[in-house]
């Protein structure tokens, strides 16, 4: 499976993006909890869905996380991981995006990807620059920073990066253009660990629920009692879906 990795700098985070395959559509892959751009191959991801990538029909962009520095840093108070999340964020779109751009043969249009915190990343993403990326892929996600382990006083920086937040109040011009531009699959089990202590499970329910209200296209797939919050269960919830998309 063809390979190579590449270092971007930013004005305040810079990380790794390692690329996987050679042609096909576009995906940006965001790692789980504080993890590091090698993680979709190490933990089987890539091997899981090998044909797709060997054939042409996906081509993978895994980048580093900035976790360890803002949403999982809990010596902060939350304004302030969502402040740092924005430098990130700056990364993603000035580093990262034009990067993979000139990679894949000049595309305009990603798709997003990614478990745990990493499907939280992959739809937040989506949600905001649906220009960028029309279809998010979550696998065991959980959409309410607020929930985090939450202290100190809540502002406009935490707001606009809470998707349970900034989606309730959606309306007029921008809600019928995201109606008709974006997509989101949210997977989720409901076995060990996707209830307690991750809450993955009652909080894809309830994003399944606001997005349905507001009309915003999305999928929810409950997968069974046997399904824990692992790897296993996204390699198997991966290959189950990604032929759909590509």
């Amino acid at each position: 499976m063809k390979r190579h990795e590449q270092y971007l700098a930013g004005a305040e985070f810079g990380g790794s993006v390692v690329v996987h395959g050679h042609y096909g559509r576009p995906v940006l892959v965001f790692p789980s909890e504080q993890g590091r751009a090698q993680d979709f191959e190490n933990n089987g991801m890539t091997g899981a869905v090998a044909d797709l990538v060997e054939a042409g029909r996906v081509k993978f962009y895994c980048v580093d996380s900035a976790d360890a520095h803002t949403w999982s840093d809990n010596a902060l108070p939350t304004e302030e991981r969502a402040r740092r999340h924005g430098s990130y964020e700056s990364w993603v779109l000035d580093q990262v995006v034009p990067w993979m751009s000139g990679d894949a043969g000049g595309a305009t249009e990603f798709a997003t990807l990614g478990c745990s915190l990493g499907a939280y990343h992959a739809a937040n993403f989506a949600l905001k620059r649906a220009d960028l990326f029309p279809l998010a892929l979550c696998l065991s996600g959980n959409y309410d920073p607020i929930s985090w382990r939450p202290w100190g006083e809540i502002g406009e920086q935490t707001y606009f990066n809470n998707p349970m937040a900034y989606v309730a109040n959606l309306d007029g011009d921008h809600l019928d253009w995201l109606r008709g531009r974006v997509n989101l699959l949210l997977v989720v089990g409901q076995g060990a660990w996707e209830v307690h202590p991750t809450r993955s499970l009652p909080s894809t329910q309830a994003f399944a629920a606001l997005l349905a209200a507001k009309g915003i296209r999305h999928e929810l797939d409950l997968w069974g009692y046997d399904v824990p919050h692992d790897w296993s269960s996204w390699r198997a919830q991966l290959a189950h879906h990604l032929p759909r998309f590509c």
